[in-house]
């Protein structure tokens, strides 16, 4: 019994582990941030609240928030909280938050 129990463990701790390296998959490349940052800059928004999320990375946002392209960059973005959040268009995930 007490094998069955460590081995179960061991199969939720590689679970476990498993998701959060899935979650931390998307690397925005230090080009990619400098091209997403310029145009931000250049490209102001108004700042939305969104409640009820936690502005982290693989928190997602609800449909009702608008994601603007940034030019030949696969990611969109929105500016939450005075923050630019950048965001996977597909899953519409957090994958950045720049101060």
């Amino acid at each position: 019994m007490k094998m069955h129990l460590t081995t179960a463990a061991a199969g939720l701790l590689l679970l476990v582990g498993i998701g959060a390296a899935a979650a931390q998959d998307v690397i925005i490349q230090p080009e990619q941030e400098t091209v997403i940052r310029e145009y931000v800059h250049k490209q102001p928004l108004a700042s939305v609240k969104v409640p009820g999320v936690e502005l982290s990375i693989g928190s997602t946002l609800p449909d009702t928030v608008e994601l603007h392209e940034v030019p030949n960059v696969k990611y969109r973005y929105v500016v939450v909280d005075n923050k630019t959040v950048i965001v996977d268009p597909g899953t519409r995930k957090i994958v950045k938050v720049i101060q």
